[in-house]
């Protein structure tokens, strides 16, 4: 099969302009970023849908996925790329990628094989540089209340008790933990801090998060900044920088309009991670997607128990959405790999194998079933599965009454995806509406036990000292009534990143709380999992290549 560049130099995509027309996107809507990437103005959500009935919203996850990931992105694209196939009004809503794992060790964002996002390498680097207003204006912010202590601090802001962090859109362990300040008394105030990557800033789940201008401007003034010495919070609005900000991220709250190869229209906006953040694109984008097409498809990073727990109980509820129909997506090598088979062997055909892992899968099923959903298991075949591996998935599904369809959308592209589009909209003429795993005045202890038993399968949740302060000052602050994004591996079900499969009989541990006031959830921290990865010992950055007519290889 060709590489994903030489797929991409082949399709015959339409300028962007083609796509917004053919949308339905007001020209003074658009503003276009060359010939194949434009932004769609947010005051396009204010003008009259012109299509009949509100749009169907289609969410992707998935079961807990290999260290290479399963293809949820990529089986996005190709039910969208589906959905066009068959002539249906379709948009897809997806993250935007995160140079981090670009150029670390996951790769890109934009698909593979015959379901891509083009043009992938400006997507997959820097893009219209929506994550470099972020990181400009998180920064912003801590230059300046590094500038006002430095100068005076009239607040009385405690150095110690900053809980305000810098952030850059790179893995970088070494900026984890540092001491800033140092050089003497003309280079400010030492005291610790430290570096999150952007995609687990609270700026990118705020732009994420935000309904409107109005609501954006709101998040950033109640941003909580740290303590006075006398204990008092501090918050954004004090330091009289919201219009900065705001100016800043002006154009970047506008989604992004790019294409699959197949012409189905992408919106691509927002990118917070799903292991440390809330995992899910911006409501603007979500909305558009919904406001322009009868199908809006879109995804929550990871497995369900991280990116769609958090899609339901932050997203959904802050924006009052409710999708039609829950497609979960599985692989028979992630199957393998948790019924106990080396990571090194998931290509050998292992039957036992795979029906040893589909404990997890029935893990999955049931954790969608919490929120009042049924999945559509899509089965993303890869060239290695033998029919048998896969009939044994199918079986499973059957067994839990849910729909099921082989999927095959990465090597034949729309066409491979029609079996699944079609059990989709099949099972978004019976949607309900959805239940959040927990209410939100229950204690926040009752909120992360609530997600841990639920999610996770844990029997129980433990609680450090540090967490067990933060827990205290959270309840000073008022912010108990908050929703939960947990902070957890991706790789297990549990917070131990080397337990695969269903485990069972574990308890999840939980080591600080943090408040993100602004974007509107608390931050649970699990196990040893960290908000700035960092690089493998053969980063992805090796494999990028340069060529002389300026074109990229390597990136995708």
């Amino acid at each position: 099969m060709l590489s994903d560049t030489a797929i991409a130099a082949q399709a015959k995509t339409a300028p962007i302009g083609e796509i917004a027309a053919r949308l339905g996107v007001d020209k003074e809507d658009l503003i276009p970023y060359g010939n194949a990437i434009a932004k769609v103005h947010i005051n396009a959500l204010s003008r009259p849908r012109s299509r009949p009935g509100p749009g169907k919203l289609i969410l992707v996850s998935a079961t807990t996925p290999t260290s290479a990931g399963e293809g949820k992105t990529t089986t996005s694209i190709g039910l969208g790329q589906a959905f066009t196939h068959l002539g249906e009004s379709v948009c897809v809503a997806l993250r935007e990628p995160s140079l981090g794992p670009c150029l670390g060790v996951k790769g890109g964002a934009t698909g593979g094989g015959y379901s891509q996002i083009v043009p992938a390498d400006r997507i997959n680097l820097h893009f219209t540089g929506d994550f470099h207003a972020i990181t400009t204006a998180n920064n912003l912010i801590s230059a300046s209340l590094d500038n006002h202590i430095y100068w005076g601090n009239e607040m009385g802001l405690d150095p110690r008790l900053v809980v305000w962090r810098r952030c850059m859109d790179m893995n970088d362990r070494s900026l984890r933990q540092i001491v800033l300040g140092l050089g003497g008394r003309f280079q400010g105030t030492p005291r610790e801090g430290g570096f999150d990557i952007t995609a687990a800033s609270e700026i990118m789940a705020i732009l994420c998060l935000a309904n409107d201008m109005d609501d954006l401007r709101v998040r950033l003034d109640r941003i909580l900044i740290g303590s006075t010495y006398d204990g008092r919070p501090v918050f954004l609005r004090e330091f009289g920088i919201t219009d900065a900000l705001l100016a800043l991220l002006r154009d970047a709250v506008h989604p992004n309009l790019v294409q699959t190869l197949e012409g189905t229209p992408v919106f691509m906006h927002g990118g917070p991670f799903a292991n440390i953040a809330h995992g899910c694109n911006s409501v603007f984008a979500t909305r558009m997607a919904m406001h322009f097409a009868d199908w809006a498809i879109t995804e929550a990073g990871f497995g369900f128990d991280l990116g769609a727990e958090k899609f339901f109980d932050i997203k959904c509820r802050s924006a009052g959405l409710n999708p039609d129909a829950v497609v979960l997506v599985t692989t028979v090598r992630a199957l393998k790999l948790h019924g106990g088979k080396s990571a090194t062997q998931l290509e050998q055909p292992d039957a036992a194998a795979v029906q040893r892992g589909l404990e997890n899968l029935d893990k999955h099923i049931e954790s969608v079933a919490k929120f009042g959903k049924h999945p559509v298991v899509a089965l993303n075949r890869f060239y290695a599965d033998t029919d048998d591996e896969i009939r044994l998935v199918q079986e499973r599904a059957a067994q839990h009454k849910v729909r099921f369809a082989e999927s095959r959308h990465f090597a034949e592209g729309g066409a491979g995806a029609t079996d699944l589009a079609r059990e989709v909209m099949s099972a978004a003429q019976n949607s309900s509406v959805y239940k959040p795993l927990y209410d939100l005045d229950i204690p926040v202890v009752e909120k992360v036990k609530a997600i841990s038993r639920a999610m996770y399968g844990a029997d129980d949740v433990a609680f450090t000292k540090d967490a067990e302060k933060d827990l205290k000052r959270i309840e000073e602050l008022g912010f108990s009534g908050l929703p939960i994004c947990v902070a957890k591996a991706p790789s297990s079900l549990s917070d131990d990143p080397a337990l695969h499969g269903r485990p069972r009989d574990f308890q999840v541990t939980v080591r600080n709380v943090q408040v993100n006031s602004g974007a509107g959830f608390l931050v649970v921290l699990t196990g040893a999992i960290m908000r700035m990865p960092g690089l493998p010992r053969k980063p992805l950055a090796l494999d990028v290549k340069y060529l002389p007519d300026g074109s990229i290889e390597g990136i995708g």
